[in-house]
């Protein structure tokens, strides 16, 4: 990744979309040379010098103080999820990425037994544990059950970013394709500004910027987001449309995973398609080879 660039690219793209009245800043009319607001009005807002500022603005992180980031995120309103990743690209700058040195995460990748006995113990929810590249590393049976979809194709782990891009079952298991595309590349985009380093997710990047033109035009819009709690809508092809409820906590003992488990009120309809799709996880055969499969891990 390049770092310095997505500086640029993140902050150029977060000034376009506010206007001057939405900023608080009169608008003496005349025509405007760039789209939102202009460097010299973010610095103004920020309480900092027009130089400082585009500086900083062209990918010049070094020794950028939290007062700085601070100014800049109330500017141009970032949310928590955009403010996370300014401070992320930041850190990377400062820290340095040298070719030599960068080794990735491990191409194994393996979640602790009492891990997965804990969401087999979860049955009467789809539970999965996953990683920052969206790879489902661990899932009990009633997970694999819900998201079976994935696991049709043979690359292991399954990863919701080259299901939702390059499969073409994607778009009639999520009634709102759209929606679950723009979610997959800005979870994909806050990995990238924490693991700069990680050729994986480069390599991840890569591939579905090469074969997908949706996920390239997305990619560019340099938006992110935090996976933490809300509603997952899919069409499963044994028991139909589930409105799923869904909390992902961090996992403190193994860095950088996710636990995601996902239920539903009690007497709804997805509550009991989920008991229907319980019963047919155990009744067929091919779930038991699969969760096997699935538990596997390599990158």
């Amino acid at each position: 990744m390049d770092t310095p660039n997505d500086i640029r690219e993140f902050l150029t793209s977060r000034r376009a979309r506010l206007t001057p009245e939405q900023a608080g800043l009169p608008n003496f009319g005349g025509r405007r040379r760039v789209p939102g607001l202009r460097r010299e009005e973010v610095a103004l807002l920020a309480g900092m010098s027009v130089e400082y500022y585009v500086r900083f603005e062209r990918g010049n992180a070094k020794g950028v103080s939290e007062a700085v980031l601070e100014g800049i995120s109330r500017a141009l309103r970032l949310d928590d999820a955009e403010r996370s990743h300014l401070y992320d690209l930041v850190r990377a700058a400062n820290e340095g990425v040298h070719p030599q040195r960068r080794r990735g995460r491990p191409k194994t990748q393996q979640v602790r037994p009492s891990i997965q006995q804990l969401i087999d113990a979860m049955a009467d929810v789809p539970v999965f544990v996953q990683n920052g590249r969206l790879d489902i590393l661990a899932t009990n049976r009633l997970g694999l059950a819900v998201f079976s979809e994935l696991y049709v194709q043979p690359q292991r782990p399954a990863n919701f970013g080259r299901f939702v891009f390059l499969d073409p079952r994607a778009e009639a298991f999520y009634p709102d394709w759209d929606d679950a595309a723009y979610q997959t590349v800005a979870l994909l985009r806050s990995e990238a500004g924490r693991s700069p380093d990680d050729r994986i997710l480069s390599d991840l990047v890569g591939e579905l910027s090469t074969r997908s033109n949706r996920f390239r035009t997305l990619w560019a819009s340099h938006d992110v987001r935090e996976h933490r709690t809300g509603i997952k809508s899919i069409t499963h092809p044994v028991v139909g449309d589930l409105d799923l409820q869904y909390e992902a906590m961090d996992l403190s003992s193994e860095r950088g995973l996710q636990l995601i488990a996902y239920s539903a009120p009690p007497g709804s309809p997805t509550a009991d398609a989920l008991k229907l799709l319980s019963s047919w996880a155990v009744t067929d055969e091919h779930a038991g080879s699969e969760r096997t499969d699935a538990t596997k891990d390599s990158a």
